[in-house]
């Protein structure tokens, strides 16, 4: 499992909040769980291109049989250096 850092949306402030990667189950979206206990229990939303972004990732993955933990990674950190930025991945113990 990995955790990306994210800025998330609290009436209209942005601060920084942890996702957590693993390999979902192919019929949800990756975020679901955690985009429903953001906003139901911490009233903040994860951003729409987030959501959006996280979903494409996972229906590359579905489509190439590989790794959605792993894609996620290496789609992020390419897009991150792109920007000139340094991506922030922890593994995370289960």
């Amino acid at each position: 499992m990995k955790r990306f850092t994210i800025p998330c949306d609290f009436n209209g402030v942005k601060y920084p909040f942890h996702v957590y990667i693993g390999e979902p189950h192919p019929q949800r979206h990756p975020l679901q769980h955690q985009a429903w206990w953001l906003s139901t229990i911490r009233g903040g939303t994860i951003p729409q291109e987030v959501m959006d972004s996280f979903e494409r990732l996972h229906k590359i993955a579905l489509e190439n049989n590989v790794s959605f933990e792993e894609l996620c990674v290496y789609a992020l950190g390419t897009a991150a250096a792109e920007d000139g930025q340094e991506l922030k991945v922890e593994n995370v113990e289960q």
